[in-house]
């Protein structure tokens, strides 16, 4: 199935069944599915055949009501995820680093992929430890083909479609070490989703708005613009990553967060036991909701 094909599609557990996991596109083209979702709406589902977004198939006909909301792609899909740090100006001022002149790049395991409320983020003891959790809303793309010495002319052929992400920190962990990937790949660290829009739905991401807010209270507030605030673009993150690396089908690429993260604060915010976040990029996506409990 070509990419075009959909516009947005979700990765969902029927009501009718709970042993099941299907893919399709929700009936009604602009809603907000996690806002839906998390305000206790049914959300109505035209299934595909297919049982990946990776190859979703096309209608079948058949119409099911989602009961949970998953990542759309499952843990054993992604490989490794490979995340953008420092790539909003402002962002890099707000916890005193120097503007990069090429992509500053860390890795998630696939371990770290978490889904959408009613799933749990979990905050891990250490964590707990120095109340040191964090939030970064981003703009996540999944690659659609392998992807290997691509341009940047030709680096969007190789985008399967757009999605939101919660690149989740424990700061502590992050500032005692030179290397981050330990620090944002605790289990669930990388909340997804909920929906996947087809990169044909969004021919350019620069146009795209984001916003983070921590119990309904707006900390990330940003335009997905290089005219803007951005760095570094979409193709040159691609182009970038596949240098003399194979970047499989189902990579997913975390492009970077915006000011307003809680390090950057004063006074610091943190994540806690019973705090819920949102990711909110409009137009199409909609928002990523996730609720956090601390690992007992």
């Amino acid at each position: 199935m070509a990419a075009n094909a959909f516009t947005r599609l979700v990765r969902f557990v029927p009501k009718s069944n709970a042993a099941k996991v299907l893919i399709g596109q929700p009936v009604q083209k602009d809603l907000d599915v996690g806002v839906a979702i998390r305000q206790g709406e049914d959300v109505s589902v035209d299934v595909f055949s297919g049982s990946s977004v990776l190859a979703p198939g096309s209608s079948t006909g058949s119409t099911e009501v989602i009961d949970r909301i998953l990542s759309p792609l499952a843990q054993n899909e992604v490989g490794t995820i490979r995340c953008i740090g420092l790539n909003y100006k402002q962002h890099a001022a707000e916890v005193k680093m120097e503007i990069p002149t090429i992509p500053t790049v860390f890795l998630k395991p696939s371990a770290a992929l978490g889904n959408p409320w009613p799933a749990p983020t979990i905050l891990p003891k250490i964590t707990q430890a120095d109340d040191c959790g964090d939030y970064e809303s981003e703009l996540a793309l999944i690659i659609s083909k392998p992807a290997k010495n691509v341009s940047e002319e030709e680096a969007m052929d190789y985008v399967l479609g757009y999605t939101a992400a919660n690149d989740v920190s424990s700061r502590t962990s992050q500032l005692n070490q030179t290397q981050w990937c330990f620090s944002k790949s605790f289990d669930g660290a990388c909340p997804l989703g909920p929906v996947l829009v087809s990169a044909t739905a969004i021919p350019d991401p620069s146009k795209l708005w984001i916003r983070g807010l921590k119990n309904g209270k707006v900390l990330q507030d940003c335009s997905i613009s290089q005219a803007s605030d951005i760095i570094f673009s979409v193709a040159k993150l691609v182009s970038f990553l596949s240098q003399g690396t194979t970047l499989p089908a189902g990579t997913v690429i975390l492009t970077g967060t915006p000011a307003g993260v809680g390090m950057g604060r004063n006074p610091k915010e943190t994540l806690r036991h019973g705090d819920e976040f949102a990711v909110e990029i409009l137009p199409h996506i909609g928002t990523l909701i996730n609720s956090f409990e601390n690992e007992v």
